[in-house]
Formats: C-alpha cells, structure tokens, sequence
C-alpha cells in the first residue's frame, strides 16, 4: 500500500447511501485535498447513488440489487464510470489496488464478506459495521492481525475509547465504559413500552440515525452489540466491559486504569467528528464543526441501565460470555426482530423474545469456522421467522 502521509487517501465507502455513507460523504466533501472517492456501493437506493456518483467521479460504482444496474449504468453513461451489480461485486471491488481506506457502513450482516474480502487484499478498515465483529469477531481479528490491517472504529462509542487508548498501554486497562443515551424510552414504563409504536422508537434525542440502529438504540440491543464489537477491538473480557446511561450524550466513553485513572473523550453528538478522525488517522485533522461549550451543558448526569426492562442489552452480554456462535444467533435474530417491529408485525417488547428463543434453539458451537457463521446466520433468520409467524397467530387466536 501506498504511503498516503502527503496523498490523497482513496476510499471505498461502503453503504454510501445511508446515514453515515451521507455524513462520510461530507467530510470528504469538506477535504478534498485529503480525500477522494474510489468505489461507491448501495443496495437499493440507486437514486441517491446516482447523484453521489455525479459529484464525486468515484472509479466504480456497485448497486447491490441487480434489478437497479440498467438504471444506474444508463444513468452514469456519460461519466468515466464502472458500474457493476449484486452483492458478489460488492465483495470482488475490494480487491482493487487502487483502494487506501475501506469505510464500511453497511447495515447488519451485509458487512461481513466484503470486509473480509478487503482485509484479506490488505485494506486498512473504517468500521461502521459492528455487526461484522459481533458475527464473526474472532475470525476478523485474527485475519486483520496476520495481513498487518488496521481496524479503526467510526462508532463513536468505540472511537472514544480508541482515542483514549492513543499511547497507552493495553494491559494497564482496568475497565471501559460505553455510554449510552438511553434513547427515546429512557425512564419508561413497561407498560408503556408494551404499545409502543414505531414512530416512538424512531425518536431518538440526540443522534440521527438509520431506523435499523435507531430501533436498536431504543431497544438498548445498539449497546449490547458495542460491548460485542468492543471485546474484539480490545481484546476484553466481558467483565471488563460496562455500559452507563449518559442522557446528554457529551462522554462517548471512558477508559479506567489500573492506577484508578480514567479517560474520556467528549464532543458534540456528532457522527462526523468519528468519521474525520477514523479517516485521518493517524492525523487529527481540523474541521469547522460546531464546538462543545460547558455553558450549554451545565449538568452532565449518568445512571445505571435497567437490564431488566431492556432485556436486548442483558442478552447480548449473555451471548458474549457464552462465545463460539451465538453472537452471530442473537445478530441475525435481531435483525429479523427489527424488521418485524418496523413493519408492524411485532411488538416492541417481543424483540427480545424472538432473539431468546432463538438463542435457546439454534445449535451452539464453540468454535465456528466461517462456513459455521454463514449456516448459523441462515438458521437463525429461519428460526426467528418462524417465531415471529406463531406470535401472529397467536395473536389471531385470542
């Protein structure tokens, strides 16, 4: 790879049509002496892609669904332009040398085989994707450590504790501490998120997200796939992992020493300010991004989370202890479970009892190859269907 110190840094951006491809997007957009666009990817929403594809020239461009490729290929016809379709090229660009940074910002499992595949050819990673270490986090880490491959987290949670790391030794750390906003249900009753609607769950009060992760968020499954995600970025033990309610979403999260010190790294709510350090890195870049003043924030509270009520968050601990697959079990029935809630099909508070059931039913193994992942993946996608079919009829019954 290229010495990008006084270059350009190429990126393939990974999910260019979602909420963090678009904010990617503008802080390439705001440094385009440091940054150019070479592979743009979306799935569906050729629209956008289009328009993107307009105004940074990228060498390729992926659509995803093959249905969209005419669209897109006629549209981008008078442009220097590649236009390839499916999730197979998806994978297959990230063998391109002419990529420096992969930013992967695709939504749930999706992220996983072109991450790999960009790992394997050498491509230092910008991570979005938790879900890629949730699933398959062992096989990740040691494939990044062997090809000498950087993955830097854009989750701000997972960047501030990166941040604080910067210079420090790894075994002097005691404890992390991920914050979590509590999002739009915090301080609500179960009976309240019992008729709980779609529309309440996708307002969040502080970040502005995809529905997939704003559901998360409410649902606190968000911060237990960054506890997941934040034992493999860190090599941690679960019991080194701790999760803290932060309302004013102000300390993206905090590192504690065995000396009894700790770090945190604060800033305004933000998406950008992780973007523009994971892709700079390992420069601090300036930007003109609004500034965090003490005055504005005069109280800056914390609480414990009820793990009781927010069972997600209780689960996803439970599958980090118990290790192999089911990780990868509680992603892919979560991500069915989100889908069923965003599409009316399920209540709020029956999420986690189709990721329990799954987890209780989908076969365990310790040590998964990743062929093992790709068929649990499939059987918990099926089991949690099913699930989710006998809970509307039941429902019908009474």
């Amino acid at each position: 790879m290229r010495d990008t110190a006084l270059l350009k840094k190429r990126i393939a951006l990974l999910g260019s049509t979602g909420s963090i491809g678009s904010q990617t997007l503008d802080v390439i957009r705001s440094n385009p002496d440091r940054f150019e666009v070479e592979v743009l990817t979306a799935q569906n929403n050729c629209d956008i892609l289009i328009k993107q594809a307009f105004e940074f020239k990228p060498n390729v461009v992926v659509i995803g669904n093959p249905a969209c490729y005419t669209k897109v290929a006629e549209a981008l016809n008078s442009l220097p332009v590649k236009v390839f379709s499916g999730e197979d090229s998806i994978t297959q660009v990230m063998e391109m040398e002419s990529i420096d940074l992969v930013v992967s910002a695709l939504v749930g499992y999706a992220g996983l085989r072109p991450t790999l595949r960009a790992i394997e050819y050498g491509k230092h990673i910008a991570l979005a994707n938790k879900e890629t270490l949730v699933i398959a986090g062992d096989i990740v880490t040691e494939k990044a450590i062997a090809m000498n491959v950087m993955l830097i987290p854009v989750d701000s949670e997972h960047s501030a504790i990166f941040q604080c790391l910067t210079g420090e030794n790894p075994g002097t750390v005691e404890k992390i501490y991920l914050t979590a906003s509590g999002g739009p249900f915090r301080g609500k009753t179960r009976e309240y998120l019992h008729m709980a609607s779609r529309e309440d769950a996708l307002k969040h009060p502080n970040w502005k997200m995809g529905n997939k992760i704003t559901i998360d968020s409410a649902s606190m499954m968000n911060k237990g796939l960054e506890v997941i995600e934040a034992r493999w970025l860190f090599g941690l033990r679960p019991d080194q992992i701790d999760v803290i309610i932060h309302p004013q979403s102000i300390i993206h999260s905090m590192v504690q020493f065995t000396d009894g010190a700790m770090k945190a790294q604060m800033g305004l709510p933000d998406m950008r300010l992780p973007i523009l350090y994971a892709l700079g890195f390992p420069l601090r870049m300036s930007s003109d991004f609004p500034r965090f003043s003490f005055a504005d924030y005069p109280q800056l509270t914390f609480e414990k989370p009820d793990k009781e009520l927010f069972r997600s968050l209780d689960l996803a601990y439970k599958a980090l202890e118990a290790g192999g697959n089911m990780p990868c079990i509680l992603n892919a029935a979560n991500e069915i479970a989100v889908h069923a809630f965003l599409n009316e099909k399920i209540r709020f508070l029956e999420m986690p009892d189709v990721i329990e059931y799954c987890m209780n039913t989908v076969p365990g193994i310790k040590k998964p190859s990743y062929m093992d992942y790709v068929e649990t993946h499939r059987e918990a996608i099926r089991m949690a269907g099913e699930f989710i079919i006998n809970i509307q009829k039941q429902k019908e019954k009474n």
